[in-house]
C-alpha cells in the first residue's frame, strides 16, 4: 500500500470512530473528521436524531468546528474525511468551505453527490475538490449494513 492510501487509511479510522459515537444516540453511523496540515481540526458525527435536525450531518458538524479553530468559514488547505459519501448539502458545504480534499469510505447509491448518484465536481461550481473514494469501504459499508439491519429487526 503506498504512503498516501496508508495515510488516508489511518485518518479513515478516526473518522470511523466518531460514527461508533453516533451509535449512541441511534444516530446512523456516520463519522467525519477534517485535517490540516496533519492535525485534527474537526470532528463531527451524525446528531439528526439526538438534536432532531435536518442538518446534524457529521460534515455539517464537523465543517462548523473547523471553522471555529481557524477562524474562517475558509478552509482553504484542508482535507475532510468521512465515513459515507456526502449527500447534496454535505457536498455543496464542502464545495462553500472551500475544502482542498475529500477522502469517503463507503459510496451511496441513495444520495452520493461525489461521483454516484450525482457529481457536485462537475457542474461548474467556482471551488472544486478533489475526491477519493471507497477508502476503508468495507469497514464503513459493514458499519452502516449493521445499523440498519438492527433497525429492521
Amino acid at each position: 500500500m503506498d504512503m498516501r492510501k496508508m495515510q488516508h487509511s489511518n485518518y479513515m479510522d478516526l473518522a470511523i470512530e466518531e460514527a461508533k459515537r453516533a451509535l449512541l444516540s441511534n444516530d446512523v453511523p456516520i463519522g467525519c473528521i477534517i485535517v490540516k496540515d496533519g492535525c485534527v481540526i474537526g470532528r463531527g458525527y451524525n446528531t439528526r436524531e439526538r438534536d432532531q435536525t435536518a442538518i446534524g450531518h457529521a460534515e455539517i458538524n464537523a465543517i462548523r468546528e473547523a471553522c471555529a479553530a481557524v477562524g474562517s468559514w475558509r478552509l482553504s488547505g484542508c482535507t475532510l474525511y468521512v465515513t459515507l459519501e456526502p449527500c447534496p448539502m454535505c457536498m455543496g458545504a464542502i464545495i462553500n468551505a472551500r475544502i482542498d480534499t475529500v477522502v469517503f469510505g463507503a459510496y451511496d447509491v441513495k444520495a452520493g453527490c461525489a461521483g454516484t448518484l450525482a457529481d457536485f465536481c462537475r457542474i461548474g461550481f467556482n471551488h472544486v475538490p478533489e475526491v477519493l473514494g471507497g477508502i476503508r469501504e468495507i469497514a464503513c459499508s459493514t458499519m452502516l449494513s449493521e445499523f440498519f439491519e438492527a433497525l429492521r429487526k
